[in-house]
């Protein structure tokens, strides 16, 4: 299905990465772009908040949905989630990207920090490259980034 070289594959599935990561930001006074996200994975891509007691299972409108209403009550003012570090790999049709990241916001005016891993999983279609299943969990006690994951003095992990 794919004659493209292994430099473009990855390109391809960091554009996907760094847009879903625009998507869902945004600065005070201005809004997310949430639906953007239907472009990014297949019908029906899951998005898996698992930092919890259990998973949050979702579709992408079903993730959206929450979200939304927070941001349009006023609630959500401001929120960027950014990859700091990430290992991808490719395997014909399918591929794996295993992300740190960083995301920091305002909820109901209490501004709130944290880091976490992300594995999301990309199929090729005949459209070209979509995410498939995205899950993550966030530090705690107990539980950090691990150190190849880590920042440098010199930047990203990456």
């Amino acid at each position: 299905m794919s004659t493209h070289s292994h430099g473009a594959v990855l390109a391809e599935l960091k554009r996907l990465s760094d847009e879903f990561f625009h998507a869902v930001s945004f600065k005070a006074g201005a809004k997310p772009s949430y639906s953007k996200l239907h472009e990014l994975f297949i019908e029906p891509g899951l998005l898996i908040k698992n930092s919890g007691p259990a998973p949050e299972i979702s579709t992408v409108q079903q993730f959206i949905l929450p979200r939304q209403a927070s941001v349009d009550a006023g609630e959500l003012t401001r929120f960027h989630e950014a990859e700091i570090a990430e290992t991808t790999e490719v395997f014909g049709n399918v591929a794996q990207r295993f992300s740190a990241y960083i995301k920091s916001g305002t909820l109901k005016g209490v501004s709130f920090e944290a880091r976490g891993m992300i594995s999301t999983q990309f199929i090729l279609t005949p459209g070209g490259w979509r995410m498939s299943c995205m899950a993550w969990d966030d530090e705690r006690p107990g539980l950090k980034l691990p150190k190849h994951y880590e920042p440098t003095e010199f930047g990203s992990a990456t």
